[in-house]
């Protein structure tokens, strides 16, 4: 059964629920990089595929890709955020995705649920990514893919890096932690996963976040 979420996760709920009606108005600030990264998910699930989304916020990339699968399931430990992605669905008519509250630790899913299992600007809040892992290797089939798409902010600017924990302490960002893509590229691979694909969808001259595809091995 699912255990009592963590204390860090009720602060980070929090964090994350006082912010979410700001956080739904804001802009994708690299347009081109975001499709190239949906165009690259579209390339990895089926139209009858089960898919669930960690950490989905206000829903905007789940709704983006329902229409190509056969079901999404998109979660968030932030209630507030759920609430927005459920708006979102009832005004874009979508009958094949459901949002719920719930956190990736304690997925209530049985074993060899899903399809794919997504988790987009998701894995630098979480502090235990190897029992992440394995309940994402839980919940997923055999064959099935493992997709994110990942801030690895040890790779930022070093003054940005240092502003962090101040955040932090003055309740102006959640938990976070600090990773390389060869470092979480590592993480993945010890978590049972095959990388497939990595790359960089950014526009810029500079991106820190990577994208990631790996499966699940088959029996």
């Amino acid at each position: 059964m699912p255990t009592r979420p963590e204390p860090q996760d009720d602060v980070d709920a929090g964090f994350w629920n006082r912010t979410a009606r700001t956080y739904s108005h804001s802009v994708i600030k690299d347009l081109a990089g975001y499709e190239r990264t949906l165009s690259s998910t579209r390339d990895l699930v089926g139209a009858a595929d089960r898919v669930l989304e960690l950490g989905c916020g206000t829903g905007q990339t789940a709704l983006r890709l329902a229409p190509s699968i056969g079901h999404i399931t998109g979660t968030d430990i932030s209630s507030e955020m759920i609430a927005i992605a459920n708006e979102r669905k009832a005004a874009a008519a979508c009958p094949n995705a459901i949002f719920t509250v719930t956190d990736g630790h304690n997925a209530p899913w049985p074993d060899q649920a899903f399809d794919a299992v997504l988790a987009f600007n998701l894995l630098h809040l979480i502090s235990d990514r190897p029992r992440l892992f394995q309940t994402v290797g839980r919940i997923l089939k055999p064959g099935g893919h493992f997709i994110t798409k990942t801030p690895c902010l040890s790779e930022m600017n070093a003054v940005i890096r240092l502003a962090i924990p101040l955040m932090r302490l003055l309740g102006k960002a959640p938990s976070l932690s600090f990773f390389t893509a060869d470092e979480l590229a590592s993480e993945v691979a010890a978590g049972g996963f095959s990388i497939i694909d990595q790359a960089r969808h950014g526009s810029g001259r500079t991106d820190f976040r990577v994208f990631m595809a790996a499966r699940k091995a088959e029996p």
